[in-house]
């Protein structure tokens, strides 16, 4: 999976806003700081990315933070979207539409890496349409003009902790955009996080891994995350 990583770091020196340290790692601001952030918060930072890690209640983050070393500071969600090359939004489906309302305009053209899940018991009235549509295409909605790639939606965060970097064939992470260039950057995090990427398609086929799907919630290799999702290699 070489590949990823040259055409990802190629692809960064390119985009706009975009600065690669010296050891070509990302500046990546993390919305939401919870069991899929804070696991990839751990996983980046321990790949030698610059974090900035935030949540409603910051000071809450200040132990995280300190566990993973001086590359990581903790802020406020706004924080997070400026301070990003790369954005994560790992917040409950419900509160998309006010992080686009509130911080779509820092994240513009920025790669925004969104991994919640619509669950009507949760988010309430706004999850079904979105099931409905595939969330692909309804957090396009919510987030316009930023560069999205659904990822790191149905693999559960108990694995992103215990499989992450594991011998053998490596657990796939499938992954969805419309932006050729934005899905080579998420390849490189999902690889330097320790899983391999398997790349589904536009955003519109993010719904064949939504909540109900045959292969959400478990945590495949990446050839049968292949085989199920009928996608080559």
């Amino acid at each position: 999976m070489l590949i990823f990583t040259a055409i990802a770091t190629a692809v960064l020196a390119a985009l706009p806003r975009v600065v690669l340290g010296a050891s070509d790692g990302f500046r990546i601001g993390i919305i939401g700081t919870g069991r899929i952030g804070g696991a990839l918060a751990a996983l980046w930072a321990k790949a030698g990315h610059e974090l900035l890690i935030s949540s409603r209640h910051p000071d809450d983050l200040k132990p995280l933070a300190a566990r993973l070393g001086s590359n990581v500071r903790v802020g406020t969600p706004r924080e997070a979207a400026a301070f990003g090359d790369v954005v994560l939004i790992a917040v409950p489906y419900g509160a998309l539409p006010q992080v686009g309302r509130d911080y779509a305009g820092l994240m513009a053209r920025k790669v925004v890496l969104e991994t919640g899940n619509p669950r009507p018991e949760r988010d309430g009235p706004m999850a079904t349409p979105a099931l409905n549509r595939g969330t692909g295409v309804a957090s396009a909605e919510y987030l316009p003009g930023v560069r999205l790639v659904r990822a790191f939606t149905s693999v559960p965060y108990l694995a992103l902790r215990s499989e992450a970097h594991r011998s053998g064939e490596r657990v796939g992470v499938p992954l969805a955009a419309d932006d050729r260039d934005a899905l080579a950057v998420a390849a490189r995090l999902v690889e330097d996080a320790g899983f391999e990427p398997v790349p589904v398609g536009g955003l519109a086929r993010a719904r064949d891994f939504d909540v109900g799907s045959p292969v959400f919630g478990r945590a495949l290799t990446a050839r049968e995350l292949r085989q199920a999702l009928g996608v080559a290699r």
